[in-house]
């Protein structure tokens, strides 16, 4: 082994080199004496220092700069006894019935490596040296390149006992480890957050997963009331095979949402501006400053004086006369009143049961959906307030909600507060770049208790840096095998601190009963 990488994930080793395969594995460790190691480390910060003061010879400046500020950090952790510098050697011995057989099984393993950040070294004219069994007393002779200096934090991560299994009392099963197919299940209730994210290209399987995890948590919990905002109308009959209501918005199949009703905070009518105000920014974006002004005015007075229950005909009212700055404003309220959204104009008329709650949003214009989603995304808030028992909600397109900042900070507090009702959001996007640039965002994504990840179409430097994902990690996902190539989805979930590739399986029933229930195919089961 001539390079090691800067990272690899813990128990990595393990499927590199699967049981499958029979590959002798040796690791070789000396440890370095403390004052010796302490030498070398105030050695290698001199050096980056000195490149770095004559302008880096060549090199990379912020790599010398990491490779300076790592010396250092490193030598500080030495110096407490927090961690040691170590002599570290792999080898691995390709064992075969034919010399083919050895040369395809050390491409393979080569190759594997490599994804990792490995680079191989075949010792052709240097078996002797390479074979020689360990001398445990001075640094056995090998050949040249063996030897890797490593603190133990990195001596640790090469050891293939990494056991990642994740076996929560009253989970669900959310897939299959890709290492060795142990399973592993999770517990949403059980954590102080009670939302996951799923985040995945076209294609990815993210609707297959949320249905089938959706599936799962209501035969483990039939008292979980499920609420579905549905763009893409894929859950329609889903909800309806569990004895649920589906509500069509443009449509207007099931009645009229009032989205000014103020019972949807509990009566908290200074709240209710507060959402009404981020609504109505996401349905003008092109709003002037003055002109949001005067409506957030309009919209404060609306509830602090009446009526009990406002409709879009008292905010137009509110607003007050056509004058010259309020004219294009109320233009753009008209909307209300003899445009595509008049049938919002009045008293909530919708009345649901007990059962699950689709929302299909298919045949709304796509400029007017990320109000829709809002002022349906308050009213689910309200009703989970008010319901008891556990709740789970899902949230399908996701980014649409995060483009606007004010629809953005919304979902943000949504995620927050809904674990003080016993409630959880499954929240499904494309890419988590879209909720990484601004401050609500990433709250958000701060608490999620689980995220999954299909496959991205790239994985950015923001999302590496701020999941923590590994090189080789980031580098996976966007080959990440797809349903209809593999019969499952490939994925990475970030529990915590773990990270985890998992197959994301159906059993036949589960299978056969989401093929005959989503809106469009599920992909091939596993």
């Amino acid at each position: 082994m001539h390079q090691f990488p800067p990272e690899v994930p813990f128990g990595f080793l393990g499927r590199v080199v699967p049981t499958t395969e029979d590959v002798e594995l040796l690791v070789e460790a000396h440890r370095i004496p403390p004052a010796h190691a302490l030498e070398i480390l105030h050695g290698a910060r001199a050096v980056a220092e000195a490149e770095l003061t004559s302008g880096g010879n060549g090199g990379d400046l912020a790599e010398l700069e990491v490779e300076r500020l790592s010396a250092e950090e490193l030598g500080r952790a030495v110096a407490r006894r927090n961690q040691e510098l170590w002599k570290v050697g792999l080898r691995f011995v390709a064992v075969a019935s034919s010399r083919a057989g050895v040369d395809a099984r050390r491409a393979r393993l080569i190759e594997r490596l490599a994804t990792f950040g490995f680079r191989m070294g075949v010792p052709r004219y240097l078996v002797r040296e390479a074979l020689r069994p360990p001398d445990l007393t001075p640094l056995t002779p090998r050949p040249r390149g063996y030897w890797q200096t490593l603190p133990t934090n990195g001596l640790a991560a090469l050891y293939p006992f990494g056991d990642e299994t994740v076996l929560e009392e009253r989970g669900i099963l959310v897939g299959l480890s890709l290492a060795d197919a142990s399973p592993v299940f999770l517990d949403r209730w059980s954590h102080a957050s009670h939302s996951w994210g799923v985040f995945g290209t076209t294609g990815s399987g993210k609707s297959f997963a949320a249905a089938l995890f959706a599936l799962r948590t209501r035969w483990l919990r039939p008292d979980v009331d499920l609420l579905v905002l549905d763009p893409l109308g894929e859950f329609g009959a889903l909800v309806a095979s569990l004895g649920g209501t589906t509500v069509r918005l443009a449509e207007g199949d099931g009645g009229r949402l009032n989205p000014l009703d103020p019972v949807t905070t509990a009566g908290d009518r200074r709240e209710k501006a507060a959402r009404v105000a981020a609504m109505l920014r996401a349905l003008f974006p092109s709003l002037r400053d003055e002109e949001a002004a005067a409506l957030d005015s309009a919209v404060s007075r609306l509830y602090a004086e009446g009526p009990e229950v406002p409709t879009f005909e008292d905010l137009y009212r509110a607003v007050g006369p056509s004058d010259p700055e309020r004219r294009r404003l109320l233009t753009l309220l008209d909307v209300f009143r003899s445009g595509s959204l008049r049938s919002l104009s009045g008293p909530t008329t919708i009345s649901l049961g007990d059962g699950p709650v689709s929302v299909d949003f298919r045949g709304v214009a796509e400029e007017e959906l990320p109000f829709h989603l809002a002022y349906v995304l308050d009213w689910a808030y309200g009703r989970l307030r008010r319901r008891p028992g556990p709740k789970l909600l899902l949230i399908d397109e996701a980014h649409l909600l995060a483009r606007h900042l004010a629809t953005a900070e919304f979902l943000d507090r949504v995620v927050r507060h809904l674990r003080h009702f016993d409630a959880g959001i499954l929240l499904l996007s494309q890419n988590p770049d879209d909720f990484l640039g601004h401050p609500s965002g990433r709250s958000l994504l701060r608490n999620l208790y689980a995220t999954l990840f299909l496959r991205l179409p790239e994985v950015s430097a923001p999302t590496r840096e701020f999941f923590g994902l590994t090189g080789p990690e980031a580098a996976w996902l966007p080959k990440a095998r797809l349903p209809r190539d593999a019969g499952y989805s490939e994925s990475l979930w970030r529990v915590g601190a773990l990270h985890l590739p998992l197959a994301i399986v159906a059993s036949t029933p589960e299978y056969e009963f989401l093929q005959a229930t989503l809106g469009r195919d599920p992909p091939p089961r596993g």
